[in-house]
């Protein structure tokens, strides 16, 4: 069993790759298990930011490391939130602000142009110079709704309405979002890499 570091102190995050990885035979330790704080954020892109926290958490931990960027881009605000998708509202993680600056932007914006993506991007770092790190990406297409909806997983999923369902993200059970979502998709890819070119 391969020992990684998940690079992410979010809880939300951190659940979800639990249950994502449970049968992964892989050995998951977070960073913050390990005393390692996160890492700045100054890519520009969300591969970026996945390799900059994905190299700080093996450089930091002698561990190969897992980690994920993600957000959400809504086409009408020209992708914004986008890579400051947790600190949108001003405050990093706050979901309730987030929705609400997010819905307060959507206001009275037709159906037809509310649609947007949840992105999220995967890096696996044998050690923090790997120059051939494992990249993974998913998207999740839908549109923002008009008012928050569910209680279940955490950041936009209340306000997000995946194409071709009547649930918002909040509304559905764990294992229908997590086989469905951009984390969920860009994690059987990363999968798909391990088995096909090693690990």
């Amino acid at each position: 069993m391969s020992r990684i570091v998940l690079a992410s102190s979010n809880p939300g995050k951190l659940k979800e790759f639990g249950a994502l990885l449970a049968d992964s035979g892989l050995d998951i330790v977070t960073q913050g298990s390990l005393g390692i704080e996160d890492a700045d954020e100054t890519g520009l892109t969300f591969v970026e930011n996945a390799l900059l926290k994905a190299r700080h958490a093996a450089q930091h931990s002698g561990l190969p490391a897992l980690a994920d960027d993600s957000g959400l881009c809504v086409d009408h605000l020209n992708g914004a939130p986008g890579l400051y998708s947790a600190r949108y509202s001003g405050t990093h993680g706050d979901a309730s602000a987030n929705n609400a600056k997010l819905l307060n932007a959507m206001d009275g914006v037709p159906t037809e142009r509310r649609g947007a993506f949840f992105i999220g991007v995967l890096v696996l770092l044998r050690h923090p110079e790997d120059p051939a790190p494992l990249i993974a990406e998913g998207r999740w297409y839908g549109r923002i709704l008009t008012e928050a909806r569910g209680t279940g997983g955490f950041g936009y999923n209340p306000v997000f309405l995946p194409d071709g369902y009547e649930q918002s993200v909040a509304e559905m059970e764990e294992a229908q979002k997590n086989r469905l979502s951009h984390r969920g998709q860009a994690l059987s890819l990363l999968r798909e890499q391990i088995r096909s070119r090693g690990f």
